[in-house]
C-alpha cells in the first residue's frame, strides 16, 4: 500500500507545474482525504523524507529535492589541506576548501557539486564540494618500512608503517597489514593500497607489501626508490628481451636492394663523449648554386621494432628513456640501442633519411625522405667539433683534417638556419643546465654547469630542420600523423609575466590580439647579461603552455614553426619511432583503410606519450633535487651568492649559480613583520619597508639540506636593496603601453586552431579563478 502511495506522490509532484505542496493538497489530488488514508499518506511522506525522495521547505510544504548537478574533474591537493579541481584544461579550476575535500587525494578523479559560482565583482573563482571519489590516482606507494614490535603486531594486526617517498604523500602514513610479505626494518618496499583515508583516519592509508625493492642503505637505492614511486619499469619483459636477442648484430647491404645506398656519403655522428646510443648522423656540403645540402640520417629503429611486437608494446608502455644522474632507464634494450640501432662508425647501418637543399636564407627548397643504408666516417664529440670550429686545439684540427671543410660548412649552414628562426621569432632560452657529478656509490661530488657550444647548437639546428620538413610533408599530404605541438600561452598568464617583467624595467610590446613569439624573443634578448636574466627566462617559461604530442597540427609557438614533429630520436622517444613507422606505412599504402587505422590509433599514442614524457620529467627532477640536497649536506653553514627566484607568502626561494634552490622561510626574517604583495611578487616589511622581490641579489648561508624531502633551507646573510614598483612608475608604463596598443594588431593566421567551445563558458565559470595557490 505504502509503495503504491509513494509512487503516486512522486508522479503527482513530478507532473505538476507547482514546486511545493501542502499535505492537504497532495491528499486531495490523490483522493486520500479520509482519516485512515490521510494517516497512511503522512506516514508514507515521512518515510520518503528519510529516504531523501522528498524534502520540506521552511513553510512545511513538501517538495522534490533539488537535483544535484555533479561535475567530474581531477583533484589537485595542496599541502595545507585545500585543493583545486581541474574540469577542463582550458577553464579555470574550482577551489575546494579543506572541509570539502571528502578525503580525496592528489590526482583522484572526483565528482563535485558547485557550491558557489564565480563572481566577477569579487574576482573570485568558483568553489565546490567533493561529493564522490570515482577513481583513485594512487594504488601503490613506495616508501621506507618501520617494523612494529611483536607486541604491537599482535595487538594491531599490523606489521608496521611505511613512510612514503613521494613528496605529495608526505602527510600520510601507510599502515601495513600483517599478511603477505613481512619486510625488515629499513626495507624500501612497494605497497598495494587496500584502504584509503576516511572519517577518523584522514591521514592514514592501509595496504600490503607486494615486493621489497631493497634496503635503504644499499648503494643506488635512493634513485631506485624514486623510479619505483613514479612506476618507471626498470626491467624488460622476457618476451621483449627474447625478441631483441634475435636481432642480428650486423647487416649486409646487398640484402637491402630497395634501399637507397648512402655509404659513399661523408657522414658523421656528433654527440657527447658519454653517449652510447648514437641515433642521428649528418652530412653537409656547399652546393655550386650557393645553397647547402643537408642530410639527416636517423637510425631505422622501426625496422627492428615491428608493430605490436613485444618490443613495440614495451617501448610504447615506457614512452621514453629516462635520464638520471648516474644511469639511464632505456626505452629499448641496450642490445638494440647500443648495438644494431646505434650509428657506430665505419659499419653499415639501416637508417631513415631526410635529405634537404637549403638556400642561404634558411629555407628548404627541396627534399627527399626515404629508407637508406649509411656508414658513418667518424664518431665525433661536441668537444672535438667545438675545438675545431673555435680554433682552440690545432692537434684536434689536424687529426680530423679531412672533415674540417664539412664542419665549416656545417657552421655556415647553422648560422643561416639560426638566423631564419630568429627572424620568424623562435624563442631561445639559454638556461643554466646543471650536471651532478657522483662517485661510484652515487654520492654527489660536484655540480657542473653544462656548456652549449657551436657543436651542440649546430646539431640542434639540423634536427629542428629535419623535424619541420617531415611534419610539413605529411601535413600537406593530408595524412593522419603525430605532431609535436606547443600552443599559444594563455592571455592571463602572459599578462602576469608582462607585469612582472615591467617591475624589472623590461617593457613588452603588448599589442591587441595575439602576442607573437618575436615580442617575447625581445624580452629574452633585453634581459640577456643582466643579473635577473635567469629569473626572466624562468618566469617566461612558467607562463608558457607545455609542449605535447597531438594528432592535430596547431604549430609550435616556441619555435614559431607552423609544422613540427619528432623524427630524430627513435631510440629514446616512442613518437619518433611512430613517425618512422608512419613513413614506412605510407610509402606502401595510403588507402582509406590504412588512414582510418592510424586515425584511430594516433590520438591515444599521442596522449600516452605526453603522459610518459611528463612522468620522466618529474622523475628526473625528483632525482636531481634529491642529489642536489645531498650535495648541500656537505656545505652546511657555508655562504653563497644567489638570486631570489620566487616569492610566496611563507618566504622566498633563492637560486644559486649552480642551479640549487633553497627556501628562506618568512619566520627567519625576524627583524620585521613581512606582508606578501602578490601583484609584485614581493615581501615588504611593515616597519622597515625592507623589500624582497624576484631577481634581487642576496647572500645566504646553508642551514639545512634533506635528500628525503629534497629540500634545502637558507638563512639570509645580506641582500641588495630593492624597492617596490611605485604607482607613478606603473602609471607611466600604462601610458606607454596604451600608445603601443594603437599599433594595428597583426593579422591572425587563417590556419590558427579554433577552440571547440570558443566564447562559451561552463555554468560554474564566470570569472577568473580564486587564487594562484594550485600546485
Amino acid at each position: 500500500m505504502k509503495e503504491t502511495i509513494k509512487t503516486k506522490v512522486l508522479q503527482f509532484m513530478e507532473n505538476s507545474s507547482k514546486k511545493s505542496f501542502s499535505m492537504e493538497e497532495v491528499a486531495e489530488s490523490l483522493g486520500l482525504e479520509k482519516s485512515d488514508d490521510f494517516k497512511t499518506l503522512v506516514q508514507t511522506v515521512a518515510t520518503m523524507e528519510r529516504e531523501q525522495l522528498v524534502t520540506f521547505n521552511k513553510k512545511g510544504k513538501i517538495k522534490l529535492p533539488t537535483k544535484q548537478i555533479l561535475v567530474e574533474g581531477t583533484f589537485r591537493a595542496n599541502e595545507r589541506g585545500f585543493g583545486f579541481v581541474t574540469i577542463d584544461p582550458e577553464e579555470d579550476d574550482v577551489y575546494i576548501a579543506k572541509e570539502n575535500t571528502g578525503y580525496a587525494m592528489d590526482g583522484d578523479l572526483v565528482a563535485i557539486d558547485i557550491t558557489k559560482p564565480s563572481d566577477p565583482a569579487d574576482e573570485l573563482g568558483a568553489e565546490g564540494r567533493i561529493v564522490e571519489i570515482r577513481q583513485r590516482n594512487v594504488s601503490q606507494v613506495v616508501g621506507e618500512f618501520h617494523l612494529f614490535s611483536d607486541e604491537e603486531i599482535a595487538e594491531t594486526d599490523l606489521y608496521g608503517v611505511v613512510t612514503p617517498k613521494e613528496k605529495k604523500l608526505a602527510g600520510f602514513k601507510v599502515l601495513i597489514s600483517a599478511t603477505g610479505v613481512r619486510p625488515v626494518d629499513g626495507n624500501i618496499v612497494m605497497v598495494e593500497i587496500t584502504h584509503y583515508p576516511e572519517k577518523g583516519y584522514a591521514d592514514s592509508l592501509e595496504g600490503i607489501v607486494k615486493n621489497i625493492i631493497g634496503h635503504k642503505d644499499e648503494p643506488g637505492m635512493d634513485i631506485l626508490s624514486v623510479l619505483a614511486a613514479h612506476h618507471v619499469p626498470t626491467e624488460f619483459s622476457e618476451e621483449a628481451l627474447e625478441q631483441s636477442n634475435q636481432v642480428p648484430d650486423s647487416i649486409r647491404p646487398k640484402d637491402y636492394p630497395d634501399r637507397k645506398n648512402r655509404q659513399d656519403q661523408t657522414i658523421v655522428t656528433i654527440d657527447s663523449e658519454e653517449a652510447k646510443d648514437l641515433d642521428d648522423a649528418v652530412s653537409v656540403k656547399k652546393l655550386g648554386n650557393g645553397h647547402f645540402f643537408l642530410a639527416v640520417h636517423i637510425a631505422d629503429v622501426s625496422y627492428y621494432v615491428t608493430e605490436n611486437s613485444p618490443l613495440d608494446k614495451e617501448a610504447l608502455d615506457r614512452g621514453t628513456s629516462v635520464y638520471l644522474t648516474d644511469r639511464v632507464v632505456p626505452m629499448l634494450p641496450q642490445r638494440l640501442s647500443n648495438g644494431i640501432c646505434s650509428l657506430n662508425p665505419k659499419v653499415p647501418r639501416l637508417a631513415m633519411s631526410c635529405e634537404m637543399e637549403i638556400d642561404p636564407q634558411g629555407n628548404v627548397v627541396s627534399y627527399d625522405i626515404f629508407p637508406s643504408i649509411i656508414q658513418t666516417n667518424e664518431r665525433m664529440s661536441y668537444t672535438a667539433v667545438n675545438e675545431i670550429l673555435e680554433d682552440e686545439n690545432p692537434e684536434t684540427t689536424a687529426q680530423y683534417a679531412d672533415l674540417v671543410p664539412m664542419f665549416q660548412a656545417m657552421k655556415e649552414l647553422h648560422e643561416c638556419l639560426e638566423a631564419m628562426r630568429n627572424r620568424r621569432g623562435a624563442l631561445t632560452f639559454e638556461d643554466n643546465e646543471a650536471q651532478v657529478v657522483v662517485d661510484e656509490s652515487g654520492h654527489p661530488l660536484d655540480i657542473v654547469l653544462k656548456q652549449r657550444g657551436i657543436g651542440e647548437r649546430m646539431i640542434e639546428s639540423f634536427m629542428l630542420c629535419a623535424n619541420e620538413t617531415i611534419a610539413k610533408h605529411y601535413h600537406q599530404l593530408n595524412l593522419p600523423f603525430i605532431y609535436r605541438i606547443h600552443e599559444e600561452p594563455k592571455e592571463e598568464k602572459l599578462q602576469q609575466f608582462f607585469d612582472f617583467a615591467a617591475t624589472l624595467g623590461i617593457l613588452v610590446k603588448n599589442k591587441k590580439g595575439t602576442i607573437h613569439p618575436k615580442d617575447l624573443q625581445e624580452v629574452v634578448e633585453n634581459a640577456a647579461g643582466k643579473p635577473e636574466s635567469m629569473v626572466i627566462n624562468t618566469m617566461l617559461l612558467r607562463s608558457m603552455q607545455q609542449a605535447r604530442y597531438s594528432e592535430e597540427n596547431v604549430g609550435h609557438y616556441g619555435l614559431a614553426a607552423e609544422y613540427y614533429t619528432h623524427f630524430t630520436s627513435p631510440i629514446r622517444r616512442y613518437p619518433d619511432l611512430l613517425v618512422h613507422r608512419l613513413i614506412r606505412s605510407y610509402d606502401k599504402d595510403k588507402s582509406k583503410k590504412e588512414q582510418a587505422k592510424w586515425v584511430k590509433k594516433i590520438p591515444d599514442i599521442a596522449q600516452h606519450s605526453s603522459d610518459m614524457e611528463r612522468r620522466a620529467v618529474d622523475c628526473e627532477r625528483d632525482v636531481d633535487s634529491m642529489k642536489k640536497a645531498e650535495y648541500m649536506q656537505d656545505h652546511i653553514d657555508e655562504e653563497f651568492e644567489g638570486v631570489i627566484s620566487s616569492v610566496v607568502k611563507f618566504g622566498f626561494f633563492v637560486e644559486l649559480p649552480n642551479t640549487i634552490e633553497g627556501l628562506i622561510h618568512v619566520s627567519e626574517l625576524q627583524n620585521d613583520y613581512f606582508q606578501f604583495i602578490e601583484s609584485q611578487l614581493a615581501l615588504v616589511g611593515e616597519h622597515t619597508n625592507q623589500t624582497f622581490k624576484i631577481g634581487q641579489q642576496v647572500k645566504v648561508r646553508v642551514t639545512k639540506a634533506d635528500p628525503d624531502t629534497r629540500e634545502v633551507d637558507f638563512e639570509l646573510v645580506d641582500a641588495q636593496k630593492a624597492e617596490l614598483d611605485t604607482p607613478k612608475k606603473q602609471q607611466n608604463r600604462k601610458q606607454r603601453r596604451k600608445k603601443q596598443r594603437n599599433t594595428p594588431a597583426p593579422k591572425k593566421n587563417k590556419k590558427e586552431k579554433k577552440g571547440k567551445n570558443k566564447g562559451k563558458k561552463p555554468f560554474y565559470k564566470t570569472a577568473p579563478k580564486r587564487t594562484k595557490k594550485k600546485k
